[in-house]
C-alpha cells in the first residue's frame, strides 16, 4: 500500500470531508478521491460509501484509518532512524579481534551518546565475516597482513583503521643475524614454529616469508593468545611471529623483519549500503578518528 494514500485515508477519517483534506494536505478533492479510490482497489475492499451529498468510511475503511496510524508512525519511524542526519539512536553489534576490542573500540565508548549501545563479540576475522554477511553483526572489526591479502565478498565495505609492524620472536640465546627479512628467518628453517589457532592469516606470512629464504616451515604448535605464544617460546617448543610492539617477556627477542616487513591491517567491515544508518556512522567514524 502507498504510504501517502494511506495518509489521506487516516486524515479524512478525522476531518471527515475530501474538502478539509484537500485544504490541510494542499491538494486538490479530485486528488483525495482519486487516490482513495486507488487505495481501495489496492486492498480490494471500498473504503468509501455515500453519506448524503458527502462521503464516509466504511467499516473497512475505518479499520484501515485505524492500522493507519500504526502503519504511518512504523514509516516515519524508519525514515527518521535511517535518515543521516537524524540523532543516533540503537543498537550497533559489533564482532572484532581481541586487539581491536581493548586497543580500539573500548576507547571509544565513552563518546558514544546514551540512546547507542553496543554488542560486542570477540571472533577472530573468519568468524566475524561469516557472522556479517549472515547479518547477526552490524560491523566486524578484523585484519590482514600486507604478505597475505584477504579477499572480500563483493558485498562488504572495507574502511581501513591501522597498521603495525609485525616481528620474528624468537629465544633471547638464538644468534642474531643482520640483513633482510629472508636473512634473518633462514638460520631458523629447522625450527618448529607457533602460528594462530583461529586464523591462518598468520600461518600464510610465515609460509611466504620461509619460501623467500627457500625452506618449508615446520609448523608443529597452534595458539591464540600472544600471552601463551610468548610463554610456549621461552619453553623451547618454537618461534613465532609477534607484533613489533608487543611487551616481550624476559628470555624472548624480537628480531625486525624487512625487505619485505610484515605489516598488520586492521579493518572495519560494514555490508555494502549500511554506513548511513546513524549510529552505525558514528562508530566508524570514531574508530577511524581514534586509529588516526
Amino acid at each position: 500500500m502507498d504510504v501517502r494514500r494511506l495518509e489521506l485515508l487516516l486524515t479524512l477519517s478525522r476531518l471527515g470531508s475530501m474538502h478539509a483534506v484537500s485544504e490541510v494536505l494542499g491538494v486538490t478533492t479530485s486528488t483525495v478521491s482519486q487516490q482513495i479510490a486507488a487505495l481501495a482497489k489496492e486492498v480490494g475492499t471500498p473504503l468509501l460509501e455515500p453519506d448524503g451529498r458527502r462521503v464516509r468510511l466504511t467499516p473497512a475503511g475505518r479499520r484501515l484509518a485505524n492500522h493507519a496510524v500504526q502503519i504511518l508512525a512504523a514509516h516515519e519511524a524508519a525514515r527518521a532512524d535511517l535518515d543521516p542526519s537524524a540523532e543516533p539512536a540503537g543498537t550497533v553489534r559489533v564482532a572484532a579481534f581481541h586487539t581491536a576490542i581493548s586497543d580500539t573500540l573500548l576507547p571509544v565508548v565513552h563518546q558514544l551518546p546514551p540512546a547507542v549501545r553496543l554488542e560486542i563479540q570477540e571472533q577472530e576475522p573468519p568468524d566475524a565475516v561469516a557472522m556479517l554477511e549472515r547479518d547477526q553483526v552490524d560491523v566486524a572489526l578484523t585484519y590482514d597482513y600486507n604478505l597475505a591479502p584477504a579477499t572480500l565478498d563483493a558485498s562488504l565495505e572495507a574502511t581501513p583503521l591501522w597498521e603495525s609492524s609485525w616481528s620474528l620472536a624468537v629465544p633471547s640465546r638464538s644468534r642474531r643475524v643482520r640483513g633482510t627479512a629472508v636473512d634473518v628467518i633462514a638460520p631458523f628453517a629447522d625450527t618448529d614454529w607457533i602460528v594462530n589457532s583461529r586464523h591462518t592469516a598468520d600461518e600464510k606470512v610465515v609460509r611466504t616469508l620461509a619460501a623467500l629464504a627457500g625452506f618449508h616451515p615446520r609448523i608443529t604448535q597452534r595458539a591464540d593468545s600472544l600471552q601463551l605464544v610468548q610463554e610456549m617460546i621461552t619453553a623451547g617448543l618454537g618461534i613465532a611471529l609477534m607484533p613489533a610492539t608487543y611487551p616481550k617477556t624476559t628470555g624472548i627477542s624480537l628480531r625486525r623483519l624487512r625487505d619485505p616487513e610484515p605489516r598488520m591491517r586492521a579493518y572495519a567491515l560494514t555490508r555494502r549500503g549500511r554506513t548511513n544508518w546513524p549510529p552505525l556512522s558514528l562508530l566508524q567514524g570514531l574508530l577511524l578518528a581514534h586509529s588516526q
